[in-house]
């Protein structure tokens, strides 16, 4: 038997961060990405957003990679997105995300971040948060990519 636990809080975007989750479908939406990770083996502790972004603080099983969940993720939820009457202006999702890795001893702050995107998003935008929240974990920007698509 092996032990693994691999925490991440990934963060996706929207097609060129165009504002397309609609909040009248944004519980719908959180209930299906939720199905869809527990369907793929994983154990979800929170998920919120913005009409342009996603975060999800995702425990995911040692048998697929992150890359896999994250492909497998937006896939579904984007077929998902483009039946849906509920979210008329979605064209998909941007090609990059990003997923950090973190420790079971930061849950609570990290789904307490997530729980409260509105109110820090009053004063941030979705740009400023995603770069700081890289340069803190230390993950270099390329500049001639970022947040092109």
């Amino acid at each position: 038997m092996s032990y693994v636990q691999s925490i991440y809080h990934a963060v996706f975007r929207t097609y060129r961060s165009e504002k397309t989750i609609e909040l009248s479908g944004e519980r719908d939406f959180y209930k299906y990405l939720h199905a869809v990770a527990v369907a793929k083996g994983a154990v979800v502790y929170r998920i919120g957003g913005m009409p342009d972004h996603v975060h999800i603080l995702v425990s995911i099983p040692s048998t697929i990679s992150i890359s896999e969940f994250m492909q497998h993720i937006k896939a579904t939820t984007s077929m998902w997105m483009n039946g849906n009457p509920l979210f008329p202006h979605f064209k998909g999702w941007a090609k990059e995300y990003a997923a950090i890795s973190y420790s079971v001893r930061d849950i609570e702050m990290i789904t307490n971040y997530i729980r409260n995107q509105k109110e820090h998003h009053q004063v941030r935008t979705f740009a400023e948060e995603y770069r700081a929240l890289l340069v803190a974990c230390g993950i270099a920007i390329k500049e001639e990519y970022w947040l092109k698509d």
